[in-house]
This record gives C-alpha cells, sequence and structure tokens, in this order.
C-alpha cells in the first residue's frame, strides 16, 4: 500500500493566467482529489487545462497506463487527417469485416461479439460501411470492430507519427483492439494523463488536421454515449466532448467540457486498480465535479 501511496502523493500544481492569485483555491482541490484518490484504494492521474484562463492542474500526469478505449481518439484524428490529405473520401465504403492480423506474427484473429460494446456493426459484416459511419461507431459506442477495421485503414505507425506532431510522444497506439498474442506479450496501447491532454486539446484549438475537421470531431465526441464518468455530476446543459475507455481494472474519460460555449476546458482523469468499474465511475465523476465548481 505505500508504494500506491507514494504514487498519490506526486500531485503537483501549475496556475498561470487570470486567476493565478486563486491558486489556495486549486490546492485545496488538488488535495480533494489526492484525498479521494487515496480513499479509493486505486491510482488516479489528474490533468486540467482551462483553454481561457490558462490554470492547470496536475496529478500523477506522466504516469503510462493502458489506453484502453481512449486510443480511439487518436485513431479518429489519423482518421480525418488522412481524408484531409485526399487519400480517401470520408464518404467512401468499406466491407465490414471480422478478421485481422496480429502484430506478432501474422496470424488471423476475429473480434468477440460479447467484449464488445457495440453489436450493431457485427450485423453488417460482409456489407459495406462509409469510413465517416464507422468512426462514428468507434469513439459514440466504442466499438472494437470498428476502430481494428479503421486501424487497418491508416495503420498504427501513422497515428502514433501524428501524435508525436502534436507533442503526445508517450500516446502509443501498437495495435488493434484483441489482438490476443500481442496482450500476452506487453505489446499493449498505452497513454498517460498529459499527453491525452495535448490530444483533447489540439481538437478544442482546432490546431490538427483544420478547423473543419476539428469542429466535426467535436461534435463526434458530444455524441458519446457512455457518460457515467466527467459529465455525470455536470449540469445537463454542459456541453461535454469526451472519450472514455474501460477493460478489466480500468477506467478513463478524457474530455473537452463546454463550462459555457467560450470557456472551454480539458479535462483527462485515468485510473487503475478498480476491481468495480461503477466505483472508478464514481470517483471519475467525483473529481470532475470539483474541478468543474472550481473553473
Amino acid at each position: 500500500m505505500s508504494q500506491l501511496f507514494s504514487v498519490l502523493l506526486l500531485g503537483t500544481l501549475l496556475i498561470t493566467g487570470s486567476c493565478s492569485d486563486n491558486s489556495k483555491e486549486w490546492e485545496t482541490v488538488r488535495k480533494g482529489i489526492l484525498e479521494k484518490a487515496k480513499r479509493s484504494g486505486g491510482i488516479v492521474s489528474v490533468a486540467f487545462e482551462d483553454l481561457k484562463t490558462g490554470e492547470k492542474l496536475f496529478i500523477n500526469e506522466k504516469l503510462q497506463i493502458h489506453a484502453a478505449s481512449t486510443m480511439k481518439t487518436p485513431v479518429m484524428i489519423e482518421v480525418f487527417k488522412q481524408a484531409h490529405q485526399d487519400l480517401f473520401e470520408l464518404t467512401d465504403s468499406l466491407v465490414v469485416k471480422n478478421e485481422f492480423r496480429s502484430i506478432v506474427d501474422g496470424s488471423i484473429y476475429s473480434m468477440d461479439i460479447g467484449e464488445d460494446s457495440d453489436d450493431v456493426i457485427y450485423n453488417k459484416i460482409g456489407q459495406k460501411m462509409t469510413i465517416l459511419d464507422l468512426v462514428n461507431q468507434m469513439i459514440t459506442v466504442s466499438s472494437n470492430l470498428a476502430t481494428n477495421i479503421l486501424i487497418d485503414l491508416v495503420q498504427a505507425e501513422n497515428v502514433m507519427k501524428t501524435m508525436k506532431e502534436i507533442g503526445a510522444d508517450k500516446i502509443q497506439v501498437l495495435r488493434g483492439v484483441e489482438d490476443m498474442k500481442a496482450y500476452q506479450q506487453g505489446l499493449n496501447n498505452t497513454t498517460n494523463a498529459y499527453d491525452m491532454l495535448l490530444v483533447m486539446k489540439a481538437i478544442a484549438q482546432k490546431k490538427v488536421v483544420s478547423p473543419d475537421a476539428c469542429d466535426e470531431m467535436i461534435e463526434i465526441l458530444a455524441d458519446q454515449k457512455f457518460n457515467s464518468k466527467i459529465p455525470a455530476l455536470l449540469p445537463s446543459e454542459v456541453k461535454v466532448a469526451h472519450k472514455t475507455g474501460s477493460i478489466t481494472a480500468i477506467d478513463h474519460d478524457a474530455a473537452i467540457v463546454y463550462k459555457t460555449l467560450d470557456h472551454p476546458y480539458i479535462l483527462v482523469v485515468l485510473t487503475e486498480g478498480f476491481s468495480d468499474h461503477k466505483k472508478a465511475e464514481r470517483l471519475i465523476a467525483e473529481i470532475s465535479k470539483l474541478i468543474y465548481d472550481e473553473v
């Protein structure tokens, strides 16, 4: 337990911009988050930046962790980037398939509908779907099958290259989902809260691909169907464009939160070590509310 607590006590606070005289209040928020994390018994990483005031709060922000489905946002960016480069149109269609190659040895594996959050796309195997529809399924209902089809299209190495271009060089998108041979060899998609903040910030500030592409990506993220984490305790009228992630003992959420339409902030909360997903979801929601109330 002492090793866990030593991780949790790495919280740091950076306050800049117009509200620099309120550092005492943000220190209270930081302590509140650390206390919640300590009581939870899990590991928590937080990265926050107010895009209007410049205020920042970081806790364990450089702790590398399994990315779960948060890696689907970088994949979406790469899809929009390659469409912008005229490599294809978002309205182009792809055949929905369920055969993929392991990055370990090239052997074929298939997705298990029982492990996916999207059953609709499995009914379309052998049929065609537009690239944009696949992106929507990948983000809004976190379709693993759509993700793998799109990674085959744009290639994981290109996703990482684009991440490096925006400074998020610790994000590792090595493969698609359910590549068990890769998983067994520790070849996993990973991130940290700070780099995921850079990803969401690039979209929010319309500094990746194009302003129009960022507008479209924001609307896709805002149509997220899983809202039990960052948005859960916020007023219903608050716009939250976000991508969640969840696997065994892992729960994440990475969001652009619009306190008002002209006052966005970025919040990323990554958690590890929770056997109860509901407990992790509640903790993320409570951290989100603490941040929202101080912005």
